[in-house]
């Protein structure tokens, strides 16, 4: 039997049609190289009417670059970073931070993977003190790790502390469009607008083949980006095929109706989940994910039939991602396998 992946993460869904018509519509022909072309420079308009014209944007392959190379740009070796213990930037990086800036990243626990003033001041320590790490970046997701969305008075609140204090605010917003579905905001709103400085905006959990952003609100943050990139060997020559992506991407709010779809999937998952006995839904649904603690031996035996991560070993919590290709029989089915599993054990 073969096993579905649906609900591993948004990462194994497929690319949308519109995307791929939009990579055959620029594979004609011949374009200067290294972002020297004209879809690049539309897409880069397109980004620029969303967060603002006063925006410097870069394209990079991933999001993984996008997060590392966006911070090397503001960050030295001797700064610290703080973020969410569940962030990405510190769990699934492979130590791309520490290894590329020098930097030293803070994880700070928190029950929702969202920071606040509250969590994060407690750390603020050793300012000009020459023998610790100095404080200058608060990083967090949007949506978080763990399927919850920060509000714009967020942060705003968290923009607000870390200007006070001389530090920068990082978004990785992998899933920026999720949020905003939820919130049903406009990007900008829960970016830069809230106080947010520099920004992946990611576009490959939602539709794309490949291609985040990165976002820097000030363009004095952005000085050197050209040549941290180039470094980094996130320069792509044939540039086109991401701009042609973010054009499809953010036309006719595609990037809006998938995510939304996306989050509609999680929504009905939970439904159908919140009333089987033995079935603990742990986080709110606000995104695409879904966290649940689910039985040790119906997890072993779910998972010969459907691809999907345990997140915690020790409580049995299991992470249920939707995408935009998710559907509701796919949703329903997998529901069901669920409620006949748990009755069978």
């Amino acid at each position: 039997m073969s096993v579905f992946a649906g609900f591993g993460s948004d990462n194994h869904s497929g690319v949308h049609p519109d995307i791929l018509s939009a990579l055959r519509n620029v594979n004609d022909g011949y374009v200067v190289a290294y972002g020297h072309d004209e879809y690049t420079e539309q897409a880069i308009t397109q980004l620029k009417e969303i967060f603002g014209k006063k925006t410097a944007i870069f394209f990079v392959y991933n999001g993984t670059a996008a997060n590392i190379l966006g911070l090397r740009s503001v960050t030295d070796s001797f700064h610290s970073i703080f973020c969410a213990e569940s962030a990405h930037l510190t769990v699934h990086e492979c130590c791309g931070p520490e290894n590329y800036i020098g930097a030293k990243l803070v994880n700070i626990p928190t029950p929702d993977g969202k920071l606040s003033v509250d969590f994060v001041e407690p750390y603020l320590i050793g300012v000009d003190d020459p023998h610790m790490a100095q404080p200058h970046v608060i990083s967090i997701t949007q949506a978080t790790e763990r399927g919850t969305v920060y509000r714009p008075k967020e942060i705003q609140s968290l923009a607000d502390f870390a200007h006070h204090h001389n530090m920068l605010l990082h978004m990785d917003g992998a899933r920026l469009c999720n949020a905003a579905a939820f919130l049903k905001t406009g990007l900008h709103e829960i970016s830069g607008e809230a106080g947010v400085d520099v920004l992946s905006f990611g576009g490959t959990k939602n539709g794309m083949m490949y291609g985040e952003a990165v976002v820097f609100f000030d363009t004095q943050l952005a000085k050197n980006f050209e040549f941290i990139r180039k470094q980094g060997m996130q320069l792509t020559s044939k540039m086109r095929y991401i701009s042609a992506q973010f054009s499809a991407f953010l036309a006719n709010d595609l990037w809006l109706r998938n995510a939304s779809h996306a989050n509609e999937m999680a929504r009905l998952l939970a439904e159908q989940l919140q009333n089987i006995p033995g079935i603990e839904i742990t986080q709110k649904v606000e995104a695409n994910m879904l966290y649940a603690v689910i039985p040790n031996q119906c997890i072993t035996r779910l998972q010969k039939q459907y691809y999907f991560h345990r997140f915690n070993e020790r409580t049995c919590e299991v992470r249920l991602m939707c995408s935009f290709t998710t559907q509701p029989p796919d949703v329903l089915s997998f529901a069901q396998a669920i409620r006949k599993t748990v009755g069978e054990t």
